[in-house]
């Protein structure tokens, strides 16, 4: 027997109902274990671009960061120097931060020392968390701690390999983003979908 997906009116969330851009990150991406390197570098950089920011506003212009990012291809955002970094500063569609700019590109290379050093960015990141996603039972938003031990010694590694806006914070939202840690609310209608990924 197999059961149907909710319909929308039976669709209990733990963020973003009455947005649609929101409602569809969280539905499809949020807590998805994701292993590809250049997505994880993609959120990595889009999520020191939201510091400061509601995530929202960085979903709003992730197809801009995409485009002139060049798609978030390591080697081709490590290559970029002072006149893109120029070009980047005056890009509407983009956080127009100089320095979250050039962490994007600063962080670019150390991944480049990272794939090299560990074969893959995905397996130094994942290491933090021993390969498998993190379980947790969140009840409501109080429950859902604003760091974690991985997440600081995961800032503090790429701190110290010269990673700029990689702080705890983050780097727990970034757990989150790309499935490390799976914090739906146990109500929520993706925390059982997630659990089994």
């Amino acid at each position: 027997m197999t059961s149907n997906p909710p319909s929308k009116l039976d669709r209990t969330r733990c963020f973003g109902t009455g947005s649609p851009l929101y409602e569809a990150y969280h539905d499809h991406e949020w807590g998805v274990p994701v292993h590809d390197d250049r997505q994880l570098f993609e959120l990595l950089i889009l999520e020191g671009a939201q510091a400061g920011l509601s995530w929202e506003t960085i979903l709003k212009r992730r197809e801009s960061y995409r485009i002139a990012f060049d798609d978030f291809v390591i080697e081709t955002v490590a290559s970029y120097g002072k006149r893109k970094i120029t070009t980047l500063l005056e890009n509407k569609g983009l956080i127009r931060n100089k320095l979250k700019i050039q962490s994007a590109v600063t962080n670019a290379r150390v991944v480049l020392k990272i794939q090299k050093e560990f074969g893959s960015l995905e397996r130094h990141l994942w290491g933090f968390v021993d390969g498998s996603q993190l379980q947790t039972d969140r009840f409501s938003a109080g429950d859902v701690p604003p760091i974690s031990a991985e997440s600081t010694r995961m800032s503090k590694d790429l701190k110290q390999r010269g990673m700029y806006f990689v702080g705890p914070t983050i780097m727990y939202a970034f757990m989150q983003s790309t499935g490390m840690v799976n914090d739906h609310y146990v109500s929520c209608f993706r925390f059982n979908a997630v659990k089994k990924l």
